[in-house]
């Protein structure tokens, strides 16, 4: 958020009436099964260039931020103290819990493990969990999140008697005390929840409390249908005191983490009502935001609400990691490969592409083609000038508490077990699996450099010879990769899961080729963006970085570039695919800015009208450029782009030059 959410129960105000169930509700429904089913945390561990990445994190604010941030010392409500009490908590552990067990970090899980406790230990006779000062409902869907994940990693009983305690209470509570505010918006995050308890209890009640609280919920799916939202929104949505009074609901509606976290919308549907129309309800979301807010990194613009496609404008590091969950809740009840597919790319791009290497510092908002990070109000469409500097909490803390949560999600989504009794390996990354099929212990690991390297080692490990059906992803941006087993190669088809079914013994190795080769995308005023595998990539133009303000241990920075910037590529379609591209080691820190894994080279050329406002890269001129438009004074050269991760500045989508 804005900061007047510091004060949010303050300005929420009702915005959905009490609501009676229909008639039949009151027996117990049984929910539509999934296509995947996530493994419990801690089955599978980080291994390679991503267990590393990890550590940044721990070794970072991930892992020390409430040694210092007063929002997350000991006087939280969250650990029954008079501090905040509202969502800043529980984000944050959203994030710790998962980073701690997948790390077996013993100081990590003390931490967390704190937290829990307190939840666990100071219910209210009426079931009421979290700090008895503030009773929104929205913080609450959060804290669910994260016992969810201490009972799949401990088995804690506790929770499942807490969590039934809990839903009781709140389903006797919503007729008069109903969703308001953002719970009113992030419906679905609850719901989640209930039905992840209905699957361990089959409580009757639980079925009737996801009723009523999509009924209250605000309807994403009618939003859709008729999108309202097709150009760049402005303050005039946020009503004439703007962020000083309660958020209309056309700005809820437009605001970037409530479209992030909706994304999960019909996947939660689907396991209520069974209707497969509910995939296309998510592929036609997603869709959506793309036609009209798409950027190259794989996310939507939303500078704090949607923002158009420009790829100056900036999206919300907190809509970043939302969506990311939101994707993963997706692909697991869908089994979509083609979720998979974005997962990958918003984890490999805009993810790291809005922290400095040593996770210390972020950005509130990123931006594709950002050329200089300094205080200015442009170009955002209802947030202030802080937006895109690296910092402690840069315009609003809620990123500093809720970016946590997106490497160790990612990582605990890398493989699910699959409705024929097997495995799939959903993502590519480094990592070891230690779970059981068919009552057979398996251990299987994973070893690669993707998303920077092509190939991907499986190995299979089992207590005994088991029999199952591995499933293998085939990424849509290529139609060559394969899987070879014993010297035997099978294809896997693009955009979905290939089943390979055997009697698999230890030391079976499989090894997958994933061909990535440069290639070419087209994005606002037909710009040229150059892609390769799930990587994007792009000009730094090089950088200076200015302290602003010391928040010890961390710091705030202003970042302005050192060199041009303003390019256009003498490529196109034909060209791109042959581009030079040099591979090299990967770091201890692997998307850092001085040591990129991967870099591509292309001829390019300065445009002398193509400029920068306050700091902020004018509109791109339409593609394609003629003579004209160019520098003629100077010549052609080869520019260097790497990944868009490591550039800190950057550009991503460039004129193109007509051939």
């Amino acid at each position: 958020m804005n900061l007047s959410r510091r004060d949010a129960l303050k300005l929420g105000t009702l915005s959905a009436a009490a609501t009676m169930l229909p008639s039949g509700f009151a027996q117990a429904q049984k929910l539509a099964p999934t296509a995947f089913q996530p493994l419990p945390l801690g089955e599978i561990r980080p291994a390679g260039w991503l267990r590393r990445q990890l550590q940044v994190q721990a070794d970072g604010m991930g892992g020390h931020l409430d040694e210092f941030w007063p929002d997350l010392n000991n006087n939280s409500g969250w650990l029954g103290g008079t501090g905040e009490s509202w969502e800043r908590g529980p984000y944050f552990l959203d994030g710790l819990y998962p980073l701690a067990v997948l790390l077996d970090d013993p100081k990590l899980k003390a931490k967390a493990n704190r937290w829990v406790e307190w939840t666990l230990t100071h219910q209210q006779p009426n079931g009421m969990i979290g700090p008895a000062s503030n009773n929104d409902w929205w913080p609450r869907m959060l804290m669910v999140k994260v016992l969810i994940q201490h009972y799949e990693a401990t088995g804690d009983k506790r929770v499942p008697q807490v969590l039934t305690k809990y839903f009781h209470h709140q389903l006797a509570e919503l007729p008069t005390r109903p969703l308001q505010s953002w719970g009113l918006y992030r419906w679905q995050d609850a719901a989640y929840g209930v039905q992840w308890l209905y699957d361990q209890t089959h409580d009757p009640e639980l079925p009737k409390l996801a009723a009523l609280l999509q009924k209250q919920g605000f309807d994403w799916t009618a939003e859709f249908r008729n999108f309202p939202f097709e150009k760049a929104t402005d303050k005039t949505i946020l009503g004439p005191q703007g962020f000083d009074s309660p958020l209309p609901d056309r700005a809820m509606q437009a605001h970037g983490v409530n479209n992030g976290m909706a994304l999960k919308t019909a996947a939660v549907q689907y396991r209520s009502n069974g209707k497969p129309e509910e995939h296309a309800n998510f592929t036609y979301q997603l869709a959506t935001l793309d036609k009209y807010h798409g950027l190259p990194n794989g996310m939507f613009s939303c500078d704090e609400h949607l923002a158009g496609p420009n790829p100056v404008q900036g999206t919300e590091l907190c809509t970043v990691v939302d969506t990311m969950f939101s994707l993963e809740v997706a692909l697991a009840i869908f089994g979509d490969a083609a979720i998979a597919d974005r997962i990958e790319k918003i984890a490999y791009n805009a993810l790291p592409g809005t922290f400095t290497d040593d996770m210390w510092a972020h950005q509130y908002d990123q931006q594709p083609n950002q050329v200089q990070c300094s205080l200015n109000s442009k170009p955002w469409s209802t947030n202030g000038p802080e937006s895109n500097l690296y910092g402690l909490e840069p315009h609003f803390g809620c990123c500093t508490a809720n970016f946590h949560q997106g490497w160790p999600k990612f990582a605990a989504s890398l493989a699910m077990r699959t409705r024929d009794d097997g495995l799939a390996i959903t993502l590519y990354a480094p990592c070891d699996i230690k779970t059981k099929v068919h009552n057979t212990p398996v251990h299987i690991t994973v070893e690669t450099e993707y998303p920077f390297r092509d190939t991907v080692r499986i190995t299979i490990n089992a207590d005994k010879p088991v029999r199952f059906p591995l499933h293998l992803r085939g990424p849509a941006w290529t139609d060559a990769a394969s899987a070879t087993i014993a010297g035997q190669s099978t294809p896997l088809k693009p955009a979905a899961f290939t089943p390979i079914t055997r009697e698999w013994k230890s030391g079976d190795t499989i090894t997958l080729k994933l061909p990535m080769q440069p290639r070419a995308t087209r994005w606002f005023h037909n710009s040229l963006a150059i892609e390769r595998g799930p990587l994007l990539f792009s000009l730094d133009p090089g950088q200076s970085w200015m302290k602003l303000r010391d928040r010890k241990p961390t710091a705030d920075w202003q970042v302005f570039p050192t060199g041009p910037w303003n390019y256009a590529l003498a490529a196109d379609e034909s060209t791109i695919p042959k581009l030079k591209v040099e591979e090299k080691p990967i770091g201890d820190r692997p998307f850092a800015t001085a040591t990129p894994a991967v870099t591509i080279s292309v001829q390019a050329h300065q445009v002398d009208r193509w400029r920068s406002t306050d700091g902020v890269a004018n509109p791109l001129p339409e593609s394609p450029l003629t003579g004209k438009d160019l520098a003629s004074a100077r010549p052609q050269e080869t520019i260097t782009l790497v990944p868009y991760a490591g550039a800190k500045l950057r550009i991503s989508a460039f004129p193109q030059i007509k051939t």
